[in-house]
């Protein structure tokens, strides 16, 4: 379902990211595929870096159809960018790969938090975040995110994932949250 990102994708991805329900939501847009596997590759050393945690999304053919990022990660917090192509909308691929990659970032990699700004504008997008029975508001919470990722323009909303919600929504209740981590 996913797969670190690599270079070989880049065609198939940019074709998909071209699309016009897709390019204006994309939060690093290419105009031609050199600028993609350009893009590509400094996603690649980005992560390399700690800077970035970046997937490609697959089908279950294992085709790419998106990519999943978690940008801007700093003490263990950062923010959600997911993309999938217009033939794949509603068919069950952004919770699969969003429930895919939360176990591996939560799980694996010790991330805390995962925000998301989602621009109120963009209904697609706003309608999928509030199918995540583990996402809150945190435009309260953390208002100095708030501020920050506003700082241009008033036109996102903030939410928030935290381990602990994550941990909750898919153990309840239980005494032994570090078995859990553990297991």
């Amino acid at each position: 379902m996913l797969k670190k990102r690599d270079l070989h994708d880049a065609p198939f991805l940019f074709e998909l990211m071209s699309h016009p329900e897709v390019f204006p939501y994309v939060r690093h847009k290419a105009a031609s595929t050199d600028e993609f596997y350009f893009l590509t590759k400094q996603t690649i050393e980005a992560e390399d870096r700690g800077e970035i945690i970046s997937r490609t999304i697959l089908d279950e053919w294992g085709q790419p159809i998106g990519t999943i990022n978690l940008f801007d990660i700093q003490e263990r917090k950062g923010f959600l960018a997911t993309w999938i192509g217009q033939p794949y909308f509603g068919k069950g691929y952004n919770k699969t790969a969003k429930d895919a990659f939360f176990e591996e970032l939560f799980f694996q990699l010790d991330i805390e938090a995962i925000f998301m700004k989602i621009r109120r504008s963009n209904q697609r997008s706003m309608k999928a975040a509030l199918k995540l029975p583990y996402l809150v508001s945190a435009n309260e919470q953390y208002p100095e995110v708030l501020s920050w990722i506003n700082r241009d323009q008033d036109v996102y909303d903030l939410f928030v994932i935290t381990k602990e919600q994550y941990l909750f929504h898919y153990y309840g209740e239980q005494d032994n949250s570090e078995e859990i981590l553990q297991a």
